[in-house]
């Protein structure tokens, strides 16, 4: 009986970093190919503005991305970027758009922009 202290049939590191590389670069691809694509607005709501940031002078842009159906309906919503008190308004907005058909689905980002007049 033999005792190997190493394995031999196991793909070298560069080997595998070759393989990973490649993996990689597909699922670079496929995201994107899956989230690339720009969708026109066919209905916007606005945000309501909330109070209490209204109140404190909060401002800024919030940054929401939404998952679109083929048929143009919003399926999801989620902040990537922006004040966590004015984040829920912007989705609650974003989610009630409507976008134009399409052949599949989509990501689209939209950026709201919350300022006061004065």
């Amino acid at each position: 009986m033999t005792l190997s202290l190493f394995k031999t049939d196991r793909p070298s590191p560069s080997r595998a970093l070759a393989a990973f590389s490649g993996f990689a670069l597909i699922a670079m691809l496929l995201a994107v190919t899956l989230h690339a694509e720009d969708r026109a607005v066919k209905q916007r709501v606005a945000p309501i503005y909330p109070e209490i940031a209204k109140r404190m002078g909060i401002t800024g842009v919030v940054q929401v991305q939404a998952t679109v159906a083929p048929d143009g309906k919003v399926t999801a919503v989620k902040t990537v970027s922006g004040n966590h008190m004015l984040a829920s308004a912007a989705e609650d907005a974003v989610q009630r758009w409507r976008f134009v058909a399409g052949d599949s689905q989509s990501t689209v980002n939209v950026d709201l922009n919350f300022t006061l007049n004065h």
